[in-house]
């Protein structure tokens, strides 16, 4: 039977969840409820004379034209940087399992990624890839021919925040999946091999599932980096053009509400996002959690 703890003092744990409780209010709980409350009136750029319209901002919200592509540009960006960053930090991380001179070395040089801060990252990838004096954009301009700007170019520009992010991110499920590994014991491997399973086969049907918790952890955690932590990389490179191509919605908040001081129709986007990232975690707790095999 398992022994709940026991605390001599009632009060304690409530003062141990005291610090936690307060920092969730001050940053989490009273934003969110300020911008619901927002996002009903319309105001002017001071917020001198108010006006209460109710769900008139959603309304026009989803009249226009150029909310509903950003929608669109953040499913996509979203999706495809939680898919390639998962997968890759899983693939690095089997490969630096293997017993090779100097595994080490490259896992910690696969780690120094996760200390750079999104922002600085974008940087980094900026110069390498400036048009015209970029090492890599100079290579793809000669070798490919292949003319590369970013900043005129929308494929280009959103496959570069892509890139970018998907780069930030390889190190945090890399260490997560590299922890995973080496909880699988060896003798569950082993025994596959000794089965007669090829190394596709045992990976699939042995080591894939029991990385499933590992996975689904990740993939609620990278689902909300990409919709809310990426806002320091598209802010960087591309300021979420060209033509709004890589505006994601976090961006779009920032440039309505901080930018053309519309806070109401900010406030009104920012609920939405709210409301879809919870329903996007819902979704995944309550469908692919059931495909998670807990050991």
């Amino acid at each position: 039977m398992r022994q709940e703890p026991v605390f001599r003092n009632k009060l304690l744990p409530y003062l141990l969840v005291l610090p936690q409780v307060i920092l969730a209010i001050i940053w989490f709980i009273w934003p969110s409820v300020e911008a619901f409350y927002q996002s009903f009136y319309r105001s002017d750029p001071l917020g001198i004379r108010r006006i209460f319209v109710g769900f008139e901002q959603y309304v026009r919200l989803f009249s226009d034209v150029s909310f509903l592509s950003t929608l669109r540009v953040t499913v996509i960006f979203s999706a495809v940087v939680t898919i390639f960053s998962m997968g890759i930090g899983l693939f690095l991380a089997i490969m630096a399992e293997r017993q090779i001179c100097g595994k080490w070395f490259f896992r910690t040089l696969l780690i120094i990624p996760y200390g750079i801060a999104p922002a600085i990252a974008a940087v980094l990838w900026r110069f390498l890839l400036a048009p015209g004096i970029g090492m890599v954009a100079r290579f793809v301009t000669h070798n490919l021919k292949l003319y590369w700007d970013y900043r005129l170019n929308e494929t280009q520009a959103m496959l570069f925040v892509i890139i970018v992010a998907i780069w930030a991110r390889i190190s945090y499920n890399f260490i997560f999946y590299s922890a995973a590994l080496q909880g699988i014991p060896k003798s569950v491997v082993e025994a596959a091999y000794i089965d007669g399973g090829s190394r596709w086969k045992t990976f699939w049907f042995i080591i894939f599932p029991l990385l499933s918790p590992t996975s689904f952890f990740l993939l609620v955690v990278n689902s909300v980096y990409s919709l809310f932590e990426t806002f320091g990389i598209i802010d960087t490179l591309t300021h979420g053009g060209p033509s709004g191509a890589t505006e994601i919605l976090v961006y779009r908040i920032y440039r309505d509400g901080m930018v053309n001081l519309n806070v109401n129709k900010a406030a009104a986007q920012a609920v939405l996002l709210l409301i879809f990232s919870v329903i996007l975690s819902v979704l995944q707790f309550k469908v692919i959690e059931r495909k998670v095999h807990y050991a």
